[in-house]
């Protein structure tokens, strides 16, 4: 069979970087050619159609976005052109050459049910609460509808991820949760964080196989990818600290203790029962921190 040639925007950033050192570890490597935004303007959509024309490929691996939640809220505009009417311009690509296309979303799509308490399937009624998920949701909305206009919806498949760390770091963000933690726990010694909001800590590291094993055995529609089990921030950020042996006190704090630009969904967990059924199940997030601490240099051996 054909060894699939792969784009994948968004290299350099924590998913993206994970998916290339994951590839290069396969016996058989796929062609992957990494497309950073020196390349790519994803903020014009027209520019980004002519800018991809010329390659020639047979996955289009988004994993670019405007990813700065709080940001967004005052930069709707760019964060709808990068999160929505440029996935739009990929997925009509896509679709116009026959070729498949994988979508990076988020678990901020969901947040308007204020009650809710179990894990949210792909069926589930999305609800975004703040500009950078209703972006993210048109973004996927526009996704399906180019392809199914098209027909082609079967080569479209779109990942909703959560509260991701890897190694590499979410460049936009200087960082990630589990590396500001520990910078501030050691700088502090004691750190406060939300303890109502809930969701799917996951590591860029186990995503990136899912997305290998996409490219090698395609799946369409949308999956939750994400380690097993539920944590709050607060919880998330209380074993940081303990596996990584930083002398912190972490404490509790409510959302309106702590205000931020955006509002936050109070519950985001995802449900991986999808995912578990078609492409295995990842491991706990307990191990994959454990793991990310190892690649750090920190942590338990």
């Amino acid at each position: 069979m054909k060894t699939p040639r792969v784009v994948l925007l968004g290299p350099n950033g924590q998913l993206g970087s994970d998916i290339r050192e994951a590839n290069a570890r396969l016996a058989k490597p796929l062609e992957i050619l990494p497309i950073g935004r020196d390349r790519v303007d994803v903020a014009s959509s027209a520019t980004l159609e002519q800018q991809l024309a010329p390659l020639r490929f047979d996955i289009l691996a988004n994993c670019t976005g405007y990813h700065n939640t709080d940001a967004a809220e005052d930069n709707a505009n760019l964060a709808f052109a990068v999160n929505a009417h440029a996935v739009r311009a990929m997925a009509r690509l896509c679709g116009r050459r026959g070729v498949r296309f994988l979508h990076i979303s988020t678990d901020y799509v969901f947040g308007g049910d204020r009650t809710r308490r179990r894990p949210l399937t792909e069926e589930d009624a999305i609800a975004p609460i703040n500009v950078y998920g209703a972006s993210k949701a048109m973004g996927e909305a526009l996704a399906a509808g180019e392809a199914s206009t098209l027909g082609e919806l079967e080569n479209v498949l779109v990942f909703r991820v959560a509260s991701l760390f890897g190694v590499t770091g979410a460049s936009a963000k200087g960082g990630n949760f589990v590396e500001t933690m520990i910078r501030v726990g050691e700088t502090r010694g004691r750190l406060t964080v939300v303890d109502d909001q809930i969701m799917s800590p996951t590591a860029t590291a186990d995503v990136a196989q899912v997305a290998l094993r996409a490219f090698a055995d395609w799946r369409s529609g949308v999956y939750h990818v994400v380690n097993s089990g539920a944590a709050s921030w607060f919880e998330f950020a209380t074993e940081i600290i303990r596996r990584a042996g930083v002398r912190a006190e972490v404490a509790p704090c409510s959302s309106a203790d702590y205000p931020t630009r955006a509002m936050r969904p109070p519950y985001s967990a995802l449900d991986d029962a999808k995912l578990t059924a078609d492409f295995g199940r990842l491991p706990p997030w307990s191990d994959a921190l454990d793991r990310y601490l190892r690649a750090r240099g920190r942590g338990r051996s």
